[in-house]
């Protein structure tokens, strides 16, 4: 075993951080928090984690649930494909592999969700196995650790030979957990504190005073803006009309208030109402809707609208939901933003 990486492990012991899938080493419960972590930070994926784990203790309760019952329960983490190939992972897990995952790297990346870093991590950590696991946290600690200075992407690949050249026989999964912790602690994005680090007197990235600006990441793109309207369409019972958007794409799956196309320049009313699912005596609402996604940003203009139960009958594949039924509809964070600008006083 390499010294650094002893000494890391060493480490790893006294200062990594106590999370709560690290006290088991139940595969069901490490792929949970795996999916929830990716996208997500660490303070946001607990009380989700353990609110899934409450609710869906075991796979096999996780692979019978609704997947609407899922989708509400992951309800701001974003990244909602993630739910989608949760739930359904967990029904071929209980279908074809009783229950149980398998322990095989290239069984793990054929069922859906798990690609590369999600398979290497379970293999190591639930499995230990010496498995590869390279994310965004190993990515840095070891560009600075080798003192590496090929840009981002082409590193990655040239990484991975040299990660696994360092991966130990022994306690694979508290390696990997070990290089993201220091990543998330101590080497730092923007700030490494390498006066705390237990690795600094092996860091070349240290020793040639590169440590911060590593790794090397090509020019960060504006995000663009787009601009669209949503439509607040309620019934004569205070019903407001729901539909659920195309499972592939953004907020896949996910239920929503109808809305336009989305635009590189801002609709008039007249072009966003003629986008409106009927032809209704239309009221803009005053404000907003400001929503950031990975690759853009968003703003929504909202209009309200009341309509006949004729109209309503003729709007077909949605639900009618009252407002204080919304908190158990799998709303995503933009829509409930939504709401919350149509029901504001």
């Amino acid at each position: 075993m390499h010294h650094a990486v002893q000494t890391l492990l060493d480490w790893y012991d006294c200062q990594g951080r106590d999370l709560p899938w690290r006290q088991t080493r139940d595969p069901y419960k490490i792929w949970l928090s795996e999916m929830m972590l990716q996208q997500t930070t660490v303070p946001v994926v607990i009380p989700y984690y353990q609110a899934f784990l409450e609710r869906w203790p075991k796979i096999g309760d996780l692979a019978a649930a609704a997947l609407d019952d899922v989708l509400a329960v992951w309800q701001g983490l974003g990244y909602y494909a993630r739910a989608h190939h949760l739930h359904r992972c967990a029904g071929i897990i209980q279908k074809d592999y009783g229950g149980m995952f398998p322990a095989d790297q290239q069984a793990l990346r054929a069922l859906p969700g798990i690609g590369d870093y999600t398979a290497a991590a379970l293999a190591a950590i639930a499995f230990n196995q010496p498995a590869t696991v390279i994310d965004g946290n190993i990515i840095r600690v070891l560009a600075r650790w080798w003192g590496l200075r090929e840009p981002l992407p082409g590193l990655k690949k040239h990484l991975k030979p040299l990660a696994g050249d360092l991966t130990p026989r022994e306690r694979p999964g508290d390696y990997a957990q070990a290089l993201m912790d220091l990543g998330a602690m101590v080497c730092k994005p923007r700030t490494p504190l390498c006066a705390q680090c237990p690795i600094q007197g092996f860091c070349r990235g240290y020793q040639n005073g590169h440590a911060p600006s590593l790794p090397i990441r090509p020019p960060r793109r504006q995000k663009p803006r787009r601009f669209g309207a949503a439509f607040w369409i309620a019934d004569s019972q205070g019903r407001i009309y729901l539909y659920r958007r195309p499972t592939k794409g953004l907020l896949g799956g996910m239920m929503a208030f109808p809305s336009s196309s989305w635009e590189a320049t801002p609709l008039s009313p007249r072009q966003a109402l003629s986008q409106a699912l009927l032809p209704l005596d239309w009221t803009p609402i005053k404000g907003h809707v400001r929503h950031s996604f990975t690759h853009f940003h968003l703003e929504l203009s909202v209009f309200r609208g009341a309509c006949s139960a004729a109209q309503a009958d003729a709007l077909n594949g949605g639900r009618w939901v009252h407002p204080r039924h919304f908190a158990a509809q799998p709303l995503p964070t933009l829509m409930r933003k939504v709401a919350a600008l149509a029901l504001k006083p």
